[in-house]
This record gives C-alpha cells, structure tokens and sequence, in this order.
C-alpha cells in the first residue's frame, strides 16, 4: 500500500492550459515540485471552451461518466476528460458540461457581457471538483484551492461533504489571487450554493457580497490555511486574513521562488 502523502490541486487556472493570472503559472509549478517530491499529485479544472483540447490531448475519462450534479433543483451531468500535464508523470481532469463551458470565452461573452450564469457554472464546478473526486476514491491529505471559482470548496468539504470518508482528513489550503471582475454573482448566488440540510444560511455569510472578493473570503474562511497567490490583493481582505488566528499563513511567492515553503506547509498539515 502507498503511504505517500496524496495533495489534490483544484484550479480556476493552470498553466499551460489556461492562463488569466500569472498564478496560473504558480500551480504547473506547485503540482511538478509536489510530484517531484514524492507526493501523489492529481489536479482538477474547468474545461472552459477555450481550452484546446486536440493541442493538448485531452480524452474522457469512461469509468468517471454518469454522474450528475444538482445546481439550483436541476441536474446536468457531469463530463470528466484528462491529459497528462506535459513534462510532468500526472494528470489533470478536466470538468466539463455542455451548457455551462462549450463557449469562446471565458466568464464575458464577445461583447465583454458578464454571463448571467456566471453563479450557476461556479456552483457546478465546485459540487462536480468533490463529486469526482469521491468517484476516484482517492483521499486527498491536502486539497489546495486556488481562483474565485473554487471560493465553495472549503465550505463544501466543512459542511456538506464532512461524512464522506473521502474528506474525513483532508486539509484544505485556499489562495487568495488577484480580483479580476467587479460584477455580481447575482443576489440568489447564496440562496442557489447551499446543500439543504447541510449549510445554514448564515454559513454563507462571508459570500453575501457575492463577488470576486466574497469568493476569496468565503474560501479562506473555511481554509485551514490560507496563501496569497498576488502582490496586490484586496486590502480588506488583506487585513483580514493576512494574520489569520490559529492558522498558518503564506504571503505571496511570485515565479521566480523555488516554492519550498508551500511543500513545507503540506508536508505540515497532511495527517500524520
């Protein structure tokens, strides 16, 4: 049996496959260094339309077809592809669904038009992110969170997904990035997140402004950890977790660093 520590990435963005922020480049990094040093190492991310898939070699993954993940009381199935991340021996899944990322753009449409169903597509990434990973079977030690799409994550894994025996001692690490919009997520975004039964209203308070920076809080304040994956984030939400109480804290690490403290921070929280 491997007793190697198992760290998940899940992404907004990664390099190659995607590049909105230069953080994207900080996670093809983290996840070689990680793999390198003896960690198992999977990631996950949107399949976003952009993403060509022939280029790099992304095929569907079979045995993970079939599920189905309920957003806002509809279900929409989820499609699962991999590739292997290049010059590197691990995958990346890539999650996907016809209504929500067979687009030529990103979260605007051509126009530079936010889509209205900016709120639904997070939703469904972050439930689809856990849903596979149950599907693996595969118990993340450390799940590392970075981009304001995976801001559900950590609330997800401490609230809903707490039971599942595949989470029962995974830690979970949240970067605060770069706000990149200043449009809303839609005043039901809050009312539509929430598992019934599972997350309380007032669980989703630190989402209540329902933007790129309430995505952040809401990440991090479920986090075990948190890091900075910018040198200028948003003040206020600088202030508030930049010296997060009984929490373990990294400020940020551009390109050019070798990364050894993240290694070190998941050598530290992963189960002993």
């Amino acid at each position: 049996m491997s007793t190697k520590k198992r760290i998940l990435f899940i992404a907004t963005e990664m390099s190659p496959y995607l590049e909105l922020t230069e953080y994207a480049e900080i996670v093809n990094k983290l996840a070689i260094k990680s793999n390198d040093s003896g960690l198992e190492v999977r990631c996950i991310m949107p399949r976003f339309g952009v993403i060509n898939e022939r280029r790099h070699r992304l095929h569907e993954v079979v045995r993970l077809s079939g599920i189905n993940v309920s957003v806002d009381n509809d279900d929409y199935p989820l499609q699962i592809k991999v590739a292997s991340l290049p010059n590197a021996r691990l995958q990346v899944y890539f999650l996907d669904n016809e209504d929500f990322f067979k687009r030529k753009f990103i979260f605007h449409d051509e126009t530079e038009k936010w889509y209205e169903d900016n709120d639904l597509r997070t939703i469904f990434f972050c439930k689809g992110a856990l849903e596979t990973v149950k599907k693996f079977g595969w118990p993340p030690d450390i799940i590392h969170c970075s981009g304001w799409m995976t801001g559900l994550i950590p609330l997800y894994v401490k609230t809903a997904y707490r039971r599942e025996p595949v989470f029962s001692h995974s830690k979970i690490i949240f970067t605060i990035g770069q706000t990149t919009f200043k449009e809303k997520l839609g005043s039901a975004f809050s009312k539509k997140a929430v598992i019934h039964a599972n997350i309380k209203e007032k669980d989703m308070e630190p989402f209540k402004e329902n933007n790129n920076v309430a995505m952040f809080r809401g990440g991090a304040a479920y986090a075990d950890a948190i890091t900075f994956g910018t040198d200028k984030p948003d003040k206020k939400l600088y202030a508030e977790f930049s010296k997060a109480k009984g929490r373990k804290v990294l400020r940020y690490n551009n390109t050019e660093t070798d990364l050894t403290e993240y290694l070190e921070l998941y050598n530290e929280l992963a189960p002993k």
